[in-house]
C-alpha cells in the first residue's frame, strides 16, 4: 500500500515539473475556454424575468398624480396623519401628491361624502367605517387586485401579518372594500386589588363567576355604613352598542343572519336576562353623568367598568388623580361557557376614478400601513397595532401600558361587528334599546321575563332599517 502511494506521489510531482517547463504560449492556450463543437447547442443561462404589474398603469403615469383624502380626525390624530402625508409627499418615488382634508368626525364625513358621491365631487380616498363602504359599494374600488399585484401589491407574508379579525372586516363576497386604518375594542375593566380583598384570587372566567364577584362588591359597599353607596359596587352599566353586542356573542348569540338581522335567539335572551337580573340584584347599576365612569371605577364605586381601548389612558389618569394604586386589568365579556369582545374601527376606502389615481391612492395606503409608520399611530392613539410586526416594535410602549398589552394579547379572540350597510343606524338603535332596558324610572316594572319582547322589538326595528 505504501509503495503504490509513493508511485502516485512521484507521478503527481513529475506532472507539475513537466507543466512548469511548458512554454507560456502553450500554457495560455490550455487555459482558454474551448470552442464549442459546431454540432452542440451552447448552454445559455436565462436572466430571471421581472414580474409585471397587472394594473395596466405605466409607472410614468403616476408622476405628479394627486390624491385627495378626507379623514374624520382632529387634534393629535389629525396632526399625525397630516405630518405623515407630508412625509409621503416628499419621499415617495413616484411623485404622488396626497392632499388631506379633515371632516372633524365620522358623522360629518359620512354626510359630506354621501352628498359628494351624488354629484361626483367626492374625494379619491376616505377614512370611514366598513359599513360606510357597503353603503357606497357601487362607487368603491375592490382592492384585491391592488393587494395581490406582483409589483405594487403585498406578498402572502405581508397579508398574514394582519390578525384575521382585523384583515377580514373589509372583505365581503370575495371583494376587498377597504384596508384597515384603525381598530379598537371594548373591554371590561376589573379592579383586581379590590377583588382580592373581597376574597377572589382570580378574575371571573364565566358569567357565574362575574355575578358572584359583582354581587360581593355590592354587599361590601352596602354594609360599610354609608347609605349613599348601597346600590353601587358591581358592574357600572355601559350602553355603547359594542357592549350589548359583546354580551350577546359571549352567550353564543349575535345579531346578523345572512343579509338581515335576528335578535330573538336563545343566546341573546340569555345575555339580556343575565345583565337585567344583575341590575335587579343591585349587582349592576346605572350611574348619573355628573361623575365620569373613569372616576367612579377609580374610586371603587364599581368592581367592573367598561371602556374602549383608547380610553385606557383616561382611566389610568383617573387612578393617578385619586392617588389610587389599585391594580386594574382588562377582560373580555364572560358568558356561560365562552367569552367575547368586539373589534371595530375605520378603514381606508378608495373610490372609482382613473387607473393612475386609484393606484396612487393604494400606494399611499400601503406606505402608511408599514410597521414603522403604524408604530407612531399606536403611540399617539393607544389603539390596536394593525400588524403583528408593528406590535414587535412596541416593547417599550407595551411595558409602560400594561392594560393595552393585555388587550393586544386578547386580539386573536376578538369578534367582528355585522357586515351590513344598515349597521350604521342599527347600532344606534341597539344602544338605545339596551339603555331603555335599564331605565327603572321609565320602566319600573320591567322584568327578565319581558326580555324576549325587547329583543323582538329590536329585531323588527332592525329589519325596517335594513330595507
Amino acid at each position: 500500500m505504501r509503495t503504490s502511494q509513493k508511485l502516485v506521489g512521484f507521478f503527481v510531482l513529475f506532472f507539475f515539473i513537466f507543466s512548469a517547463c511548458v512554454p507560456s504560449s502553450q500554457s495560455d492556450e490550455s487555459t482558454r475556454t474551448p470552442r464549442p463543437d459546431a454540432t452542440r447547442t451552447p448552454s445559455v443561462t436565462q436572466a430571471p424575468k421581472q414580474a409585471a404589474s397587472r394594473l395596466n398603469v405605466e409607472e410614468e403615469a403616476l408622476r405628479g398624480t394627486q390624491v385627495t383624502v378626507w379623514h374624520p380626525w382632529f387634534g393629535a390624530e389629525a396632526s399625525l396623519f397630516e405630518s405623515q402625508v407630508a412625509e409621503f409627499n416628499s419621499t415617495n418615488a413616484w411623485g404622488i401628491l396626497v392632499n388631506a382634508q379633515s371632516q372633524f368626525n365620522y358623522s360629518e364625513l359620512f354626510a359630506q361624502t354621501d352628498a359628494a358621491l351624488k354629484d361626483a365631487s367626492n374625494p379619491d380616498l376616505v377614512v370611514a367605517f366598513p359599513e360606510h363602504a357597503l353603503e357606497w359599494r357601487e362607487h368603491v374600488v375592490d382592492l384585491n387586485a391592488y393587494a395581490r399585484d406582483p409589483v405594487y401589491g403585498m406578498n402572502a407574508l405581508d397579508m398574514s401579518d394582519y390578525p384575521s379579525v382585523i384583515w377580514m372586516q373589509d372583505e365581503l363576497d370575495g371583494a376587498r372594500l377597504g384596508m384597515p386604518a384603525q381598530r379598537t375594542g371594548r373591554f371590561l375593566l376589573y379592579n383586581q386589588t379590590w377583588a382580592r380583598e373581597l376574597g377572589f384570587d382570580s378574575p371571573p372566567e364565566t358569567s357565574f363567576d362575574f355575578e358572584a364577584q359583582a354581587c360581593a362588591a355590592n354587599r361590601a359597599l352596602a354594609s360599610d355604613g354609608d347609605a349613599a353607596n348601597d346600590a353601587l359596587g358591581g358592574w357600572l352599566i355601559d350602553t355603547d352598542a359594542m357592549t350589548p353586542l359583546s354580551w350577546m356573542y359571549a352567550f353564543d348569540g349575535g345579531v346578523q343572519e345572512q343579509d338581515g338581522y335576528r335578535f330573538l335567539v336563545s343566546g341573546n335572551i340569555d345575555a339580556f336576562k343575565f345583565v337585567k337580573v344583575l341590575q335587579q340584584k343591585n349587582c349592576a347599576w346605572v350611574a348619573s353623568p355628573e361623575i365620569s365612569a373613569y372616576d367612579r371605577f377609580a374610586a371603587r364605586q364599581a368592581l367592573f367598568a367598561t371602556a374602549a381601548l383608547e380610553e385606557f389612558v383616561d382611566q389610568t389618569r383617573a387612578f393617578g388623580a385619586l392617588g389610587n394604586r389599585d391594580e386594574w386589568i382588562v377582560l373580555p365579556f364572560p358568558g356561560a361557557e365562552k367569552n367575547a369582545f368586539v373589534v371595530y374601527g375605520s378603514s381606508f376606502i378608495v373610490f372609482k376614478s382613473d387607473d393612475a389615481t386609484q393606484l396612487a391612492a393604494w400606494l399611499f395606503i400601503r406606505w402608511i400601513l408599514e410597521p414603522e409608520n403604524q408604530t407612531r399611530w399606536v403611540q399617539t392613539t393607544g389603539l390596536f397595532p394593525l400588524r403583528s410586526s408593528t406590535a414587535d416594535l412596541l416593547d417599550e410602549y407595551s411595558a409602560s401600558h400594561p392594560q393595552w398589552a393585555q388587550a393586544v394579547r386578547l386580539l386573536p379572540n376578538g369578534r367582528m361587528p355585522p357586515k351590513l350597510a344598515s349597521w350604521r343606524v342599527v347600532r344606534v338603535m341597539l344602544s338605545d334599546g339596551f339603555r331603555e332596558m335599564f331605565d327603572s324610572i321609565r320602566h319600573p316594572d320591567l322584568t327578565e321575563g319581558q326580555v324576549p319582547l325587547i329583543l323582538k322589538q329590536m329585531e323588527d326595528t332592525a329589519q325596517e332599517l335594513n330595507r
